[in-house]
């Protein structure tokens, strides 16, 4: 069995089930509510999009390029806020967000399935020079995925 099989289970679920909540929920809603990063359902969606591209390419040269890899860190340093601004997601068509972020999503579970195994303890330094294998980043690629649902969640309850 694919060591990763319940990753990405539980990510074509959440696909499944988020892409009808976010197909529905208003204008207002989506542009207006922000959380404590002060980022829109938008732009937090935005980010996960962000999160997917990345993600894949670490996946694809982590297999190919020698490890350690450096390779840009657009998640710390405040580098995703600047993704956001600069691709401007607040004012982007919300149908084709949608779909981004779920055929981008499903991609990654594809290339997570055709990971080579032999491949998994090769490592990526971050920007805050910490090591992280590919085995983790696979992993807590979920985490992730859910902390920015929880997040679209806690807008949409206007929490």
């Amino acid at each position: 069995m694919n060591e990763f099989a319940e990753v990405n289970q539980e990510l074509i679920r959440l696909i499944n089930e988020w892409e009808p909540i976010l197909s529905n929920l208003p204008e207002n809603v989506i542009t207006k509510r922000r959380n404590h990063q002060n980022r829109t359902i938008k732009q937090i969606l935005g980010h996960m999009i962000d999160s997917a591209s990345n993600n894949t390419h670490r996946i694809i040269h982590l297999q190919y390029q020698p490890s350690p890899l450096i390779f840009p860190d657009y998640a710390n340093l405040g580098n995703n806020d600047r993704w956001i601004a600069i691709q401007n997601y607040q004012d982007e068509n919300w149908d084709h967000m949608i779909q981004l972020w779920k055929y981008s999503n499903l991609h990654i579970v594809h290339v997570i399935n055709n990971v080579s195994k032999d491949k998994l303890d090769n490592v990526w330094i971050n920007a805050l020079n910490k090591a992280i294998s590919l085995r983790e980043m696979i992993i807590d690629y979920l985490r992730h995925f859910k902390l920015h649902l929880n997040e679209i969640n806690d807008l949409i309850q206007n929490k």
